[in-house]
């Protein structure tokens, strides 16, 4: 992080930053050792550069002695067994590689947060992880004893609106990536309005819209949706009073997110709801952070989590 700031301005030193976020990339520890350790090979070979020795003579000496050390280390190295039920040697190499990270002094919670974690998404008979599963939401506010590991979907957003519960148990979650509103001409138009009558009409049929789009989703059997767009406030009222839980402008990856977990599939219009595409979760709750009292929804006991 440090490198990162540093405005470098040498060319060899750039090279050390780009060094230090490979190692970060790769690895994700051990980015101050290498940073030191390629410090003393420039200065070993600075000095057999001052005795006249080219340096491709040097680089191709490096080359050899990366490979004996590489040989040596495989004589030394310990093979370290772990399995579900003894995860131990996870959890203290993980808390080994938080000791120099500004965590340090809760490096026993962080550490077990993040063995559970991968361990939550690993295929430990491929010993594969997909990291894209694993999302860290961060806010202002509260305390690093305050971080926790949720199983299942944290999504940065709150209810549409305040009056709706905070928390809903047995979820049945329909995802929408339609929006919430009557439909609209695609060409240019102008409607003109000439008598109460005839307002009252147009809004009538607008209303009729947004109940038909509301029963649709009650007939369902959901009793909870995420939709990728906003709503008119006359719909979100409407789904308030359906008892309709409603997380709207929810993004795609996310949206993607909660259908893996829940077992969801994505429904881009009305017309194609059906209960055979609602998720399952055992339960959705909007929580509160730190001092600043934002809001986040956590999607727990998922059907796939």
């Amino acid at each position: 992080t440090i490198l990162n700031k540093m405005d470098v301005q040498h060319q060899v030193a750039k090279l050390m930053v780009e060094l230090s976020q490979s190692q970060d990339n790769e690895i994700g520890d051990g980015t101050t050792g290498v940073v030191v350790l390629a410090g003393a090979l420039l200065e070993q070979a600075e000095k057999l550069l001052s005795q006249g020795i080219h340096a491709v003579r040097i680089s191709e000496g490096f080359d050899k002695a990366c490979d004996v050390a590489v040989k040596k280390l495989e004589e030394i190295s310990d093979r370290v067994a772990f399995s579900k039920d003894n995860l131990e040697p996870l959890t203290r190499t993980a808390a080994t590689t938080l000791s120099s990270k500004i965590v340090h002094r809760y490096k026993a919670k962080m550490a077990e947060i993040a063995v559970s974690a991968v361990l939550s998404v690993a295929d430990l008979d491929r010993k594969d992880v997909n990291f894209d599963l694993i999302k860290m939401e961060g806010k202002v506010g509260g305390t690093l004893e305050d971080t926790e590991l949720v199983q299942g979907v944290v999504i940065d957003k709150d209810w549409s609106h305040p009056q709706m519960p905070k928390t809903v148990e047995d979820a049945k979650i329909l995802i929408l990536t339609c929006p919430f509103e009557p439909p609209k001409p695609k060409t240019k138009h102008k409607l003109d309005i000439k008598s109460a009558e005839a307002y009252r009409q147009l809004a009538e049929q607008e209303q009729k819209y947004f109940t038909d789009m509301v029963k649709m989703v009650k007939d369902s059997g959901a009793n909870c949706l995420a939709t990728q767009w906003g709503m008119d406030d006359e719909a979100n009222h409407l789904l308030l009073q359906n008892g309709l839980p409603t997380i709207r402008w929810v993004g795609g990856v996310e949206l993607e997110l909660i259908a893996i977990a829940t077992g969801a599939r994505i429904v881009p219009r009305f017309e194609e709801i059906s209960p055979d595409k609602l998720g399952k979760a055992g339960k959705i709750r909007e929580v509160q952070f730190g001092t600043t009292k934002d809001r986040m929804i956590y999607i727990e006991k998922c059907e796939n989590s």
